[in-house]
């Protein structure tokens, strides 16, 4: 058996199961099985043709006195994570930006959204604030319920990530300011109404 057939050993038969010769496939035509006779017909990528190339070795072992990657303890330690400090072999390592990146802080770094340049979009938080403040205007009574709903999100928006594209505050700041004056207008309607119920 040729290297190209070991190449081949997992593609079998679908009638007697067993390997086909690389020299079968390929050929455009439907083909004979050498061990059934079943007729085929096999079209494969060429790469899988080609003889296997041993690859390099991935990772120095760790020797005596080396420093040891935290996630592949057999590993030698090369570099060390710009975010958590921990040793990483050359499996590990994940180049960022001219940041060296161990897989774990990579992960949360994504999940989080600290990683600028692995974050695709965002949810505009300050646009959410603002709107939920302007547009109950247009039925100023729902404004009782959306004001301080508005203002709980201009709060939160303060703090979280912003666009992708740069992006002031401003409308962080008119989504508390209007939150904040609708509610001390309703709070004001509700001293003037109890005053002139009790009067």
């Amino acid at each position: 058996m040729t290297s190209g057939e070991r190449s081949l050993f997992p593609l079998l038969c679908s009638s007697c199961h067993t390997p086909l010769p690389a020299a079968l496939c390929n050929s455009g035509e439907s083909i004979h099985c050498p061990h059934c006779s079943r007729q085929l017909q096999v079209e494969l990528f060429p790469a899988i043709l080609r003889p296997l190339h041993e690859g390099g070795s991935v990772g120095l072992q760790v020797a005596e006195g080396e420093a040891s990657c935290f996630y592949h303890p057999d590993k030698q330690a090369v570099k060390i994570c710009s975010s958590c400090g921990r040793f990483i072999c050359s499996l590990c390592e994940i180049d960022l930006a001219g940041r060296c990146l161990c897989p774990v802080c990579l992960e949360q770094g994504r999940q989080n959204e600290q990683l600028s340049e692995l974050v695709t979009k965002r949810t505009l938080h300050d646009s959410i604030a603002l709107n939920t403040t302007l547009l109950p205007l247009l039925i100023w009574p729902v404004t009782l319920i959306t004001a301080p709903i508005a203002l709980y999100l201009a709060v939160t928006a303060w703090r979280k990530p912003s666009s992708i594209l740069p992006r002031t505050r401003i409308r962080i700041i008119l989504a508390l300011l209007f939150s904040v004056l609708q509610i001390i207008g309703w709070a004001a309607l509700g001293v003037f109404l109890f005053q002139k119920w009790n009067s």
